[in-house]
Formats: structure tokens, sequence, C-alpha cells
């Protein structure tokens, strides 16, 4: 079992409970204007899951850790998770990061630590690496773990 993958597991078992003790109400309130409420939150981390999915998968058969991009805020709005069930967007969302768990346990050490000179994290990942870095896909699955770890505490814990 790797740490990444360990870690992943440990988050979405912590708070899958945390989460689906809100109401609908509260899930669906924005806490200012034009921010996201926490169904969108939600819904916007099942998109990075979705996407990472495939970028984990792609990595472990490439030279270079390269991916599309994508609109994170025209992908919520095209999917109205603001008018989603809540229980049915946090089951989701749980499913979805405990196959990315499986996912990242299933990828080869020399795959995961393998360093990609060629990579555009420093226009995708959470916690930008430089372009002139070599980059793993290792820390690219870390930075996915911080990044969902972010988006909870905003729904979890509001200023």
């Amino acid at each position: 079992m790797s740490a990444v993958e360990a870690e992943l597991r440990e988050v979405v078992a912590a708070v899958t409970p945390r989460l689906l003790a809100l109401s609908e109400a509260e899930a669906s309130r924005s806490p200012a204007p034009g921010k996201w409420s926490p169904k969108q939150v939600i819904g916007h981390l099942v998109d990075s899951a979705s996407n990472n999915h495939q970028r984990f998968v792609r990595a472990q058969f490439t030279d270079d850790l390269v991916f599309p991009g994508y609109e994170q805020g025209a992908w919520v709005t095209a999917q109205r998770y603001e008018t989603a069930p809540w229980t049915e967007l946090v089951g989701l969302w749980r499913h979805f990061n405990l196959h990315l768990a499986r996912v990242i346990e299933a990828a080869p050490a020399s795959a995961r630590q393998k360093p990609r000179p060629r990579h555009n994290l420093h226009e995708l990942a959470w916690t930008p690496l430089p372009q002139d870095q070599p980059a793993t896909l290792e820390y690219f699955m870390r930075d996915y773990v911080a990044h969902l770890r972010h988006h909870v505490a905003q729904i979890l814990l509001p200023a």
C-alpha cells in the first residue's frame, strides 16, 4: 500500500460521515456571493477525480506528464451540481475517490517515482511545480490529495 493511497482512503473514510451530516439546505447554501456551495465544491472534486483518474492511468504509459486542463467553473455550471441530491453527490465523490485509491495503489513504484523532465504541472497542479524541475507522478498524486483536503476543509471548516 502506498502512502498516498492510504492517505486518500483515510481522508474519504473520515470525511464522508461529516459531509453526510450536512442537511440538503446546508449543502445548497453558498457561503458568499460568487462562492461555491458545498454541493458545487463536491461536484468540482468529482470533476477533479474524473480528470485525474485518466491522468494517473495514462501517466503510467508515457514519458511525460503533460495533460489537458479543463474549465472548472464551466464544468460545475454545466453539470448543475447545485440541483443534485446531496447524498448522491457525496456517494459519487466517495466511490470515485476509493477507485482512485485503487488506481494509485496499482501504479508501480517505477511509474510513480520516475522523474519526468517534460510536464505541465506548473499549470495543472494545485501546488504548481516549476516547469524547469522534473516532476513525478507521485508528486501529482500527492498534490491531488492536498487539493481534495483543501476543498473539504472549505466545506467543513468555514472561515
